[in-house]
């Protein structure tokens, strides 16, 4: 900060903005380095706004001065989005932008099934006001005490109940935001139906803070369920899994709110690195599905009707052959152990050594053989690598993750194995990848591109795609000063068709 242009810049700042401002290193580091500690990068300073007037002030101000912004909510995403870039030059530092303290439930409206909240509250915060209101809000994400809705909706974020509720953008019906020259648009309808023109709202839900900033947000609820249990079946295959979800589709319909496949290697790595943990079925199956039934109605009634659901959908499974063993749950105990099984996954591959992820997305009824290619090809190109795969079947998102074939442990050589592992990320990517796109998907379901997958996008994007997103960047943002470097790829990345 001892550059005078900053320091000039911070002057002029401190004159236009009066509200908490950070630029000591001591008080920045957090912001600025991205919860996994792969990305880091300089700013001007960290604004910490308390209400969408602030936002609006910020923003009006680095308008004027073409000071670039880096709006920043939890900071706990996977793709670098909420950081600022390493390399750029001190006279053209980012102000990050932290929303955090607009954590406001503003309207809570049980009747219409909405509740209005500000981009910084927590999803957590968000569940739980829903509840105190007797309904329930369904995005469910692992970091859902410190991920903030503002995020969710910049990313259109997934997580377990997609099957049944959609995504962030499914489950958000009006947008406040304000644009990168200052204004405020208030987009805070309640409504579920309104053809009034292009839908703006859906421009900004999944744009990474690459045209504006999202400050309060319309949100749809649900009534609470009555009863939920939830099951651990194994089955040969992903295929017979696939067999399972139709079956089930079937069954219980809508009241299928959950469908995870993960692999035994899944299984192996949560019982080993996570204490308390264990195996709930007899024998290890090559896969296993969890599944969870939600009923609404009478507590009592609910309860009875979810046990037979599930009870007569597994018994026709067993009989089918494509269930070999279950595991129900019948108390509050059970129902979050078993849930834990699959929610520790990623906690028990990162405590594993170095790990190469892939959130992808992929049409359901291909999964089982994009598995079976996939895998036999990392196996014979990369054999030091072992595929550790889980995600959200029901609604065709995988977590295609990698680890060592041989666990890395602590010390110099463990340190040259870290490294020979993660030389691989290029290659595998695009293995991977491209694999991913001759199956008809997409390389980011519900990370975003951020600045992992920015680049790479270009290779598998029509080139018209991309030139229609640059158009709408340059109409919204002509300056280019939203979260700079992130989302769009540069138009000297590579194609493939």
């Amino acid at each position: 900060m001892n550059d005078s242009r900053s320091e000039t810049a911070l002057a002029s700042l401190r004159s236009a903005y009066a509200g908490r401002l950070w630029t000591e290193p001591a008080e920045t580091a957090a912001f600025l380095t991205d919860w996994r500690g792969k990305w880091t990068g300089p700013a001007l300073a960290v604004a910490q706004p308390a209400d969408t007037a602030e936002v609006a002030q910020l923003l009006a101000w680095c308008h004027v001065h073409r000071v670039p912004v880096v709006p920043q909510g939890g900071n706990t995403g996977l793709s670098g989005g909420s950081v600022p870039e390493a390399d750029m030059a001190e006279g053209s530092l980012p102000l990050l932008l932290s929303l955090t303290r607009l954590n406001r439930v503003r309207q809570m409206d049980p009747l219409n099934n909405t509740v209005v909240v500000e981009a910084g509250a927590t999803l957590l915060q968000v569940q739980e006001a829903a509840r105190a209101a007797g309904r329930l809000f369904p995005l469910s994400l692992a970091a859902e005490g410190s991920c903030t809705i503002g995020g969710n909706l910049a990313t259109n974020a997934g997580g377990v109940q997609v099957l049944r509720y959609g995504n962030a953008r499914e489950l958000c019906l009006g947008l406040e935001v304000v644009t990168p020259e200052g204004e405020v648009w208030n987009g805070l309808r309640t409504l579920r139906k309104d053809n009034t023109g292009y839908d703006l709202r859906d421009l900004y839900i999944g744009s990474e803070g690459t045209l504006g900033v999202i400050t309060a947000a319309v949100l749809k609820l649900f009534p609470l369920p009555a009863a939920q249990m939830v099951a651990l079946v194994g089955v040969p295959t992903p295929e017979d899994a696939l067999q399972l979800l139709v079956l089930a589709q079937q069954r219980v319909g809508a009241s299928l709110t959950a469908f995870e496949l993960l692999s035994d290697t899944c299984m192996q790595l949560v019982v080993h690195h996570v204490p308390g943990t264990r195996r709930p079925l007899a024998e290890a199956s090559p896969w296993y599905v969890l599944l969870e039934v939600s009923v609404t109605g009478a507590e009592a009634d609910a309860q009875v009707h979810a046990a037979q659901s599930m009870e007569g959908l597994l018994e026709a499974a067993i009989e089918q052959g494509v269930v070999t063993d279950a595991a129900l749950s019948t108390t509050l105990a059970q129902f979050e152990a078993l849930w834990a099984l699959r929610e520790n996954i990623s906690e028990a591959q990162g405590a594993e050594g170095p790990t190469i992820k892939h959130d992808i997305a992929l049409p359901i009824s291909r999964i089982p053989e994009f598995i079976a290619r996939t895998d036999a090809a990392v196996a014979s190109t990369f054999p030091q690598v072992r595929q550790v795969t889980f995600g959200h079947l029901g609604d065709g998102n995988l977590h295609y993750n990698a680890s060592p074939a041989i666990p890395v442990t602590p010390g110099p050589l463990g340190a040259a194995a870290k490294a020979a592992f993660l030389a691989l990320e290029g290659p595998l990517n695009q293995l991977v990848h491209d694999a991913v796109h001759d199956f008809g998907g997409s390389i980011s379901a519900e990370h975003g591109l951020g600045v992992l997958r920015r680049d790479e996008s270009a290779r598998y994007k029509a080139p018209l795609e991309l030139r229609l997103m640059h158009r709408i960047k340059a109409a919204l943002d002509p300056e280019g000063l939203m979260n700079p470097a992130k989302l769009l790829p540069q138009p000297a990345a590579g194609h493939r068709h």
